[in-house]
Order: structure tokens, then C-alpha cells, then sequence
């Protein structure tokens, strides 16, 4: 179902002095005809020229058969596994009801999403109750905040016999790219993913980096933070769909250039072409500038010109402006060809009713027809 003119006026009030060059905005790098790009016959176009088995293709239909945006070919997920990964108390305080797994659930059915990302814990302890209600994505590994010191790594917690018991469609996972503990979580979750597809479950792979090295300080003595430039998360996403992702989850890219910044000073690092960033992306030969769809568009090209869909994170949450940074978020993330949005934050740690809100207006944009890839 399309959205009203009205709503269309919404989209644009939100992205506010933004909304030109968002809406209007033709893509001059990677042209969309090259790509991949969801719709309501994706299975069929695309997935199904694949090694997975049938029943993986089901269960990838049922994702995108489900909630408003159900036959449309786009996702929103509601990912809540922040328990673990950022701590429950920090992550819940703002809000309380979410220490009990399912009020996670029922903002997710009650918000029109396609499914709901979480822990072995938080939906296996619903389980019976919403199986079959809305498709599970279970996460099977997480960082944890309580070890001391803190360190950057992914934990097995349980075995994907137990997400298939318990009636999910799809599992999850993320890999810290980049980091020293990166390969062995790669083998770990390939294994893992082959399993997944024997069982016949999509998979879904959190493409994030982490290494204080992505942390560049340069001549003006200001640090600029690649762990989210379109250059490094796109060979994260090239890894990704290399162990079979059939769904990238990755952050919108903020800035561009890092492999450029990593190999400033006489040091070395990874293999690079400039054309990734003149050509590809529309930036200089530094990766500075470049236009948000074009970056984004760059993650998508990775993922195998989006035969593994890009779906992107929403973020934290940061109060008033959650809305419209959601809403910015999903226009991107469509235009550049991508998927969807999988958005938790932003909707969990507020009062039931806005956070139903805030995933319809991102749903919105992908119900837009008028809201077109660049």
C-alpha cells in the first residue's frame, strides 16, 4: 500500500533542509541498473539461482511476507539483543517493561515488523507463545560488557539446533572485523551459517569493524573514526557475503577514505584503488565527500550487487531527533538499493506507543512508492 501525498509531505518535513538532496538525489557512481534490487519476486529473481536449499527460500519468503511491509520485498526487523551487547541496565533503564522479553516481541508484532532479532534467552522464554506468530531471528554470539577489562570480541552462546527448535526462521550473527579475534569468529560463524542452511534458516551477519587503529588522528591533530567509512565497511560486507550471508547487517557509512588514512605516513595496510573512491562513490582521491546514497550504494555493491540485500542499523538513540534520523536512515538506505532497516534503540527505549510510531514512519518510506532508487 502506498503512502498519501500527505505522508509523503511527512517524510519530506522530517528530512527537513535534507530533503532535496535526498529525494532528488541521482546516483552517479554504480549505476542501479547494475544491481540487484529487492521487490516482491526477490526469492524467486534472485535467491532461489542460489545453493540454498527450499526450505531456506521459504523461510525467506515469510520474512518478506510479513508485517506492513509484508509483499513489498523491503524489511523492518527489531533487533533487541542490547541486553547483552551494551548491558541490560544501560539499555533498559530508559524504559523497564523491555527487561521482560515479551513486551520485545509484542513491540515488534504490534509495530508491523517482518520479524524480531534477539537472544537464545529472550525468545526462547516466549517461545511457544510467538513462534508462530512472527518470524524469529535469533542471534547466536554478543559481546559482553562485564568481563574486566572490556574487550572487543564475540561469544558463542548456545548452537543453532536450539534456534531451530525453538521455531526460528533465520539466525544472526556479528563478526568484528579488523579485530585480532576476527578470524577465528569467521570460522566460527561459517560453521555455524552452513548448519543454519541445512536446518533451512536464513542467515543474517552484523558486518561491524572494531581496532583503535580505525581511529586516525591526522595533521591537524583532530582523530576521524573510519570504523564506519564506505571503503572498510565494504570489504566488511564483502566478508560477509563470502561465508553466505543472505542478509548484511551493516551501519550507514558516515565518512569515506579509511584504507587512504591507513596507509598515510609510510605505513601499510590492505590493498586499495582510488576508484573507489572517484569512480565508485563520487568522492576525491582521499574518499573525502560523496554523497550518502553513493556511500551506501557502495556497501550494497559489495554484498554481490545486493544479492545479499544490505539492511541498515538505525543507531542509537538520541530523544527528539530519533524520528527524524530514522526516517533520514531508511530514505538512504532504499534509494542506495538497499533492503531495509533494522532499527532497535530508537524504538525500544521510549513508551510502547512511540515506538510503534517511529517503526511505522520508517516503514513508511519503504511503502512510499514515490521514494525511488537513485
Amino acid at each position: 500500500m502506498a503512502t498519501t501525498v500527505s505522508e509523503r509531505s511527512h517524510i519530506a518535513n522530517l528530512l527537513g533542509p535534507d530533503a532535496d538532496s535526498l529525494l532528488s538525489y541521482k546516483a552517479k557512481g554504480i549505476s542501479r541498473e547494475r544491481l540487484h534490487l529487492p521487490g516482491p519476486d526477490f526469492v524467486d529473481r534472485v535467491v532461489a539461482a542460489s545453493d540454498r536449499t527450499p526450505n531456506v527460500l521459504r523461510n525467506f519468503q515469510l520474512l518478506l511476507n510479513t508485517g506492513r511491509l509484508g509483499g513489498t520485498g523491503y524489511v523492518s526487523i527489531l533487533p533487541v539483543d542490547q541486553g547483552i551487547e551494551h548491558s541490560a541496565g544501560a539499555s533498559f533503564a530508559p524504559n523497564p517493561d523491555y527487561f521482560d522479553p515479551e513486551n520485545i516481541v509484542k513491540l515488534a508484532l504490534e509495530g508491523g515488523c517482518n520479524a524480531v532479532a534477539s537472544t537464545y534467552g529472550v525468545l526462547g522464554s516466549v517461545a511457544r507463545k510467538y513462534a508462530h506468530k512472527i518470524p524469529f531471528l535469533v542471534k547466536f554470539n554478543h559481546n559482553e560488557l562485564l568481563s574486566y577489562p572490556n574487550t572487543a570480541d564475540e561469544t558463542l552462546y548456545g548452537n543453532v539446533q536450539q534456534c531451530f527448535d525453538m521455531g526460528a526462521v533465520a539466525v544472526g550473527a556479528t563478526i568484528y572485523f579488523g579485530s585480532l579475534e576476527s578470524r577465528r569468529q569467521i570460522q566460527e560463524v561459517s560453521e555455524m551459517f552452513a548448519e543454519a542452511h541445512e536446518l533451512g534458516m536464513v542467515t543474517v551477519l552484523w558486518c561491524y569493524l572494531r581496532n583503535d587503529a580505525f581511529k586516525i588522528k591526522g595533521a591537524d591533530g583532530k582523530s576521524t573514526d573510519y570504523h564506519t567509512s564506505a571503503d572498510l565497511t565494504g570489504q566488511a560486507n564483502h566478508l560477509g557475503v563470502t561465508i553466505q550471508a543472505d542478509i548484511i547487517k551493516q551501519k550507514l557509512p558516515t565518512n569515506n577514505g579509511g584504507y587512504d588514512a591507513l596507509n598515510m605516513g609510510g605505513s601499510s595496510y590492505g590493498k586499495f584503488d582510488k576508484r573507489v573512491y572517484t569512480e565508485l562513490t563520487q568522492s576525491d582521491e582521499t574518499g573525502k565527500g560523496g554523497h550518502p546514497i553513493e556511500l551506501c550504494r557502495y556497501q550494497l555493491a559489495n554484498c554481490y550487487m545486493g544479492r545479499s540485500p544490505l539492511i541498515n542499523s538505525g543507531g542509537e538513540s538520541k530523544g527528539a531527533s530519533d524520528m527524524a534520523d530514522a526516517v533520514k536512515t531508511a530514505v538512504i538506505n532504499k534509494r542506495a538499493g538497499g533492503m531495509g532497516l533494522i532499527s532497535g534503540r530508537k524504538a525500544f527505549q521510549r513508551p510502547l506507543a512511540d515506538g510503534i510510531k517511529l517503526l511505522n514512519a520508517v516503514q513508511d518510506v519503504y511503502l512510499d512508492e514515490s521514494i525511488t532508487i537513485a
